[in-house]
């Protein structure tokens, strides 16, 4: 089948691929902020408690 100009103009394609490097910067962008959540607790705890280290 040979298509004209205006026909492969118009052909919209391409399917939404799940790749490994896509699922790993999502489970990467997970994990910053999880960790980002654990330093603001770690953070407000040691505040609460008054458990800083003294700035020399």
């Amino acid at each position: 089948m040979i298509l004209s100009e205006n026909e492969l103009k118009q052909i919209e394609g391409g399917a939404f691929k799940i790749t490994a490097s896509f699922l790993n910067a999502i489970s990467r962008g997970i994990e910053t902020f999880l960790n980002l959540g654990r330093m603001i607790g770690s953070t407000i705890r040691r505040i609460g408690a008054k458990n800083l280290c003294p700035i020399s």
